[in-house]
């Protein structure tokens, strides 16, 4: 018997995050972070202390100067390839420290 109001898991799913504004935010924000060490590889995630979302801010804590300087410069290029990665518009900004 098949019910006339059937959705799939799919179309569930996406209603309950359209409806729930905050967990969507926080789930693009963890694919922000993921986004790091696929955007930019192993080797600086070896450096990577801590890193954060916060305010639509994308705060990283290196531990090596000469990676944190390179990084700067390309600020935002960064931001457009992480957003890209997590399939929205999550940051507008990062900071490196």
């Amino acid at each position: 018997m098949k019910r006339k109001n059937a959705q799939t898991l799919g179309e569930v799913i996406r209603d309950f995050l359209e409806e729930n504004r905050a967990l969507r935010e926080k789930i693009y924000e963890s694919r922000v972070e993921r986004a790091w060490t696929e955007v930019l590889g192993d080797m600086v995630m070896r450096y990577t202390r801590n890193i954060y979302v916060k305010n639509r801010i994308l705060y990283v804590s290196l531990s090596s100067s000469v990676l944190r300087s390179e990084l700067s410069l390309s600020r935002e290029r960064l931001v457009k390839s992480l957003n890209e990665q997590a399939g929205a518009e999550v940051i507008d900004d990062i900071i490196i420290r």
